[in-house]
């Protein structure tokens, strides 16, 4: 198998809500929007992050499992700055996250960052990380 990823999708039980975050506080343009089943946005090059109505999610399953919801999960943000942490942070807020950490050092890997949920509870962490870096091939490089 390749090393790739190209769908990173979310059960979400309220996609109205996911939808007025997303779109509506945030900016982001849905790449495909179906009412009542599923919305997505591209977050990067052949990459789209996907909110699955809940029980549109479990039905496409088909194994009679009900998602539990997202845990255990971030999705990460990095920015250019400490500062760009603060005022991502406000901007997340602003639209309907809740604030889980305020930007602070972190307590690993010398990174400033803060996270914020979003009202269906996927949880966001922005971060600034000065060791890290996309080169021009598009390759992520630590240190």
């Amino acid at each position: 198998m390749d090393q790739r990823l190209h769908f990173i999708t979310f059960a979400t039980p309220d996609l109205d809500r996911a939808r007025a975050f997303y779109k509506d506080g945030l900016g982001w343009e849905p790449i495909m929007d179906v009412p009542g089943e599923i919305i997505f946005f591209q977050v990067a090059p052949g990459q789209v992050l996907g909110l699955f109505d809940a029980g549109k999610f479990d039905q496409d399953l088909g194994s009679g499992t009900r998602s539990g919801g997202v845990s255990g999960v971030t999705l990460s943000h990095n920015v250019s700055s400490e500062d760009e942490v603060s005022s991502t942070i406000d901007q997340l807020k602003a639209a309907g996250a809740s604030v889980l950490k305020p930007a602070q050092p972190g307590e690993f890997g010398g990174i400033f960052h803060g996270h914020v949920k979003d009202p269906n509870g996927i949880v966001w962490e922005i971060a600034y990380n000065p060791g890290w870096r996309i080169d021009d091939d598009g390759s992520v490089v630590f240190g």
